[in-house]
């Protein structure tokens, strides 16, 4: 894992700081510390945003342990994924829904749908989550977390999620919940820097809480 972003960007800090709510945020935070993934594949992290659904993330390591068991050790290839029987793969803990989810990124790896880290590098965000959200079991906000912790992507706003909503009418001094199409217009200024503002925006909404998100460290 390493920083997305420098710890010290000023052009980050600079852009956000604009907006006085977003500048007094910044100041009680600091420096941006969102981690991203070192060279993972997306056809890894797929499987990883399947297997965990709805999942405590103890229970979701615990069945992954298991389906890298069966496949020899590693993550199981598209083959593997595809050859092997139900009731082995149903044996590691894997529901038939999340069986048959990871089984369409199997088969779209195979067909180039799903592509290689190395060339996933090379598309834009827009592109991706067009690929991805064709997947059974796959939904945008998936995808802009894959974008985001797994692509390393700078500029990503992840409209839909809750803490993000949440941190967003915190600093806003909102009565209500903003809409995803509110707060996308709202964050457009920041571009592009929308990933780093989605990571401020989860802190916010975890200040005082005695237990925080991995993720958003």
């Amino acid at each position: 894992m390493h920083d997305v972003f420098p710890a010290h960007d000023p052009a980050l800090k600079q852009c956000l700081s604009t907006d006085p709510d977003l500048a007094a945020l910044l100041e009680r935070i600091g420096p941006c510390r969102l981690r991203g993934d070192d060279g993972m594949a997306p056809y890894e992290a797929l499987l990883r945003a399947i297997t965990g659904q709805q999942l405590h993330a103890r229970a979701a390591q615990a069945i992954l342990g298991r389906v890298k068991t069966l496949a020899g050790g590693d993550f199981p290839t598209p083959d593997q994924l595809l050859t092997l029987p139900d009731a082995d793969w149903r044996s590691c803990g894997l529901s038939a829904a999340k069986l048959a989810a990871m089984r369409g990124v199997a088969q779209a790896r195979l067909d180039g749908l799903v592509p290689s880290r190395q060339d996933a590098d090379g598309m834009s965000d827009d592109e991706l989550i067009g690929r991805f959200v064709t997947l059974r079991g796959i939904g945008r906000w998936t995808v802009q977390m894959l974008l985001i912790f797994t692509l390393n992507r700078p500029d990503v706003m992840p409209v839909d999620d809750f803490g993000v909503r949440a941190g967003w009418r915190k600093i806003k001094r909102l009565e209500a919940m903003p809409s995803p199409g509110v707060l996308y217009k709202a964050t457009l200024g920041f571009s592009p820097y929308r990933s780093a503002l989605a990571w401020y925006l989860w802190r916010a909404s975890e200040e005082g809480k005695a237990v925080q998100n991995p993720l958003t460290g």
